[in-house]
């Protein structure tokens, strides 16, 4: 999903690390067994880019890659480089624009649509103009627009209520469910293994020496990493299950008029109304709808055991501000829906460290809603890290929250 106001954009301070590089650790002498828990957009990318740094890895996932439970599953997700003051997550976002477009190429698949993302701005907007000299130095293109010249361009936008727009031209939305499938195919083609099973709840100290998984069996491996999204507090309850809320989100997808583009990826941004609430949309979606969903976190929810049906009250909600602001479609019917969750961490910054009792153990999540984009370039950073290639950044690690937070 696409980015409560200020909640998951909000000013997420940090700095970029500077690559710590250093001899590898036995990467070049003998190949390391590695293990990851999580198919989704950092398992993947993790998973393939650890195989492509020299690692045998085995790849486990309870029902699959862009599964319907998954945070990752979906038809489309946003990716964009504006994230405020955060330089971190704008050199992530430059750096997963390359990968996408990368692999787009080696998968002869478009899974990546450029085109561009529309930010209408109500009244603060420090979190806007703070990012702009951050994509100015990672070549992130952008306009700053009035509402008369977003206007003139979109029509079929009502403007009404907002101070000026940001269009970034390098941003869009990719195909989140099928994105995860070619990541998967990619990586057992290059010589992966992959297995669809459960992994049983695990409390690791000093080094983890296997993985029950649900058909009673053992994985052994040098090291492990966990990326299981909203199912990290379930895995590893002793240290995660404070530090992962995973939260309900509901997704709307409304009916276009027949034969008319102005709605479609073709002639239409993905848009961000960055008001007292966070308000986003994907045009297109492979032809599910027009699509529109509220950034703000929902109320807890299992991901393995919650019904996934739409509420009346937000429902009504979503067509009241699709009236307001796209006019056209004041009365276009709910076409599709899904329910689906964030897994947030306290500060909706991501989680990346070594398990703080379990040497050979690497947590990899907190999501929040705003990972999906950061996939490739996570992956990358996750396979250097956990390979001795690349000295972890503070930025991302445990430390950060209070020491008795358990």
């Amino acid at each position: 999903m696409a980015d409560d106001k200020f909640t998951r954009r909000s000013f997420l301070a940090g700095t970029i690390a500077v690559p710590f590089l250093i001899p590898a650790l036995g990467v070049s002498a003998t190949r390391p067994r590695v293990v990851v828990v999580g198919a989704g957009a950092f398992g993947g990318w993790t998973a393939l880019h650890l195989l492509r740094n020299g690692a045998q890895v085995t790849l486990i996932d309870a029902w699959g890659a862009g599964n319907s439970r998954a945070s990752s599953g979906g038809e489309t997700r946003v990716i964009r480089g504006v994230y405020g003051p955060s330089a971190i997550y704008v050199k992530l976002a430059a750096r997963s624009f390359q990968l996408w477009r990368e692999a787009q190429k080696q998968w002869n698949r478009k899974i990546y649509y450029r085109t561009h993302a529309l930010w209408m701005i109500h009244g603060e907007d420090a979190y806007e103009r703070a990012a702009l000299p951050l994509l100015d130095t990672e070549g992130l293109k952008y306009e700053k627009l009035t509402p008369a010249e977003a206007g003139s361009r979109y029509p079929q936008i009502n403007f009404d209520g907002i101070r000026w727009v940001l269009l970034e031209e390098e941003a869009g939305f990719l195909l989140a469910r099928q994105c995860c499938q070619l990541v998967l195919d990619s990586f057992l083609s290059e010589g992966g293994e992959f297995l669809q099973k459960e992994v049983q709840p695990s409390n690791p100290s000093n080094t983890l020496e296997g993985l029950r998984l649900s058909d009673g069996s053992l994985v052994h491996a040098d090291r492990y990493v966990f990326a299981c999204g909203p199912w990290l507090g379930r895995v590893l309850p002793d240290v995660m299950t404070n530090r992962i809320q995973p939260t309900r989100q509901e997704v709307y997808y409304f009916g276009i008029p027949p034969g008319d583009l102005k709605f479609t990826e073709q002639q239409f941004p993905v848009w961000i109304d960055h008001g007292e609430r966070l308000i986003y949309g994907i045009p297109g979606n492979e032809r599910r709808g027009f699509k529109i969903a509220d950034d703000t976190r929902g109320e807890p929810f299992d991901p393995t055991n919650g019904e996934r049906l739409i509420t009346p009250e937000k429902l009504d909600a979503a067509r009241r501000f699709v009236a307001m602001r796209f006019p056209a479609l004041k009365d276009a019917p709910l076409v599709e829906s899904r329910v689906c969750q964030y897994e947030n961490s306290p500060d909706q910054n991501f989680i990346i460290d070594r398990h703080p009792e379990a040497s050979n153990v690497w947590i990899v999540g907190g999501g929040s809603g705003h990972g999906f984009k950061h996939g490739p370039a996570i992956g990358e950073y996750v396979a250097r890290v956990v390979l001795d290639q690349q000295k972890p950044d503070p930025f991302f690690q445990l430390a950060r929250f209070q020491k008795g937070e358990r």
